[in-house]
């Protein structure tokens, strides 16, 4: 059975393992191994993560089965002061997808964004991530295309997608 749980800053590790295992399946086609490389060790820095969590207001659970953890998300309340929680990350580990833990996770997020009265739900999804038609099949809507450019002159081609509450 899984359960979804809070995560604190002891999970940090766990979350780098996921990370680190679950961006090349993910990635591995879209962008270069520098990217990538890139991208991890910026994102998933203890330093980053605890910036996330303290500073940030962003919220860590994790999707456990006995005491394996499967793959995590993170999220923020009142995304870019609006009445809007967004999700940052949602990975699941790859032997595991297809077993409904992203649907958990996600479900998780909804219902949390739905306790602080959030209108909506929104996420960024690289555009030529697979994972766009489980975020479709969930009721996200594209609503915008953008072009992120950031470090090392590295870009993120990504959907926003939007799912009302």
């Amino acid at each position: 059975m899984i359960r979804i749980t809070p995560a604190t800053t002891n999970d940090f590790k766990t979350i780098q393992d996921i990370a680190y295992k679950t961006w090349p399946a993910t990635y591995g086609a879209i962008l270069s191994e520098e990217q990538l490389s890139y991208m991890l060790t910026n994102f998933y820095s203890e330093e980053t993560l605890i910036d996330n969590l303290v500073n940030k207001g962003h919220h860590f659970i994790l999707a456990l089965e006995d005491d394996n953890c499967l793959g995590f998300a993170s999220f923020e309340h009142n995304y870019q002061n609006k009445n809007k929680t967004h999700i940052h990350k949602i990975y699941i580990l790859p032997e595991t997808q297809g077993k409904g833990i992203g649907k958990k996770l996600l479900d998780a997020v909804e219902q949390s964004g739905l306790e602080i009265g959030s209108d909506i739900l929104s996420l960024n999804v690289n555009r030529y991530n697979t994972a766009l038609g489980f975020y479709k099949k969930n009721g996200f809507e594209i609503t915008e295309e953008v072009d992120i450019t950031f470090g090392e002159g590295y870009l993120m081609e990504d959907y926003i997608m939007e799912k009302r509450l």
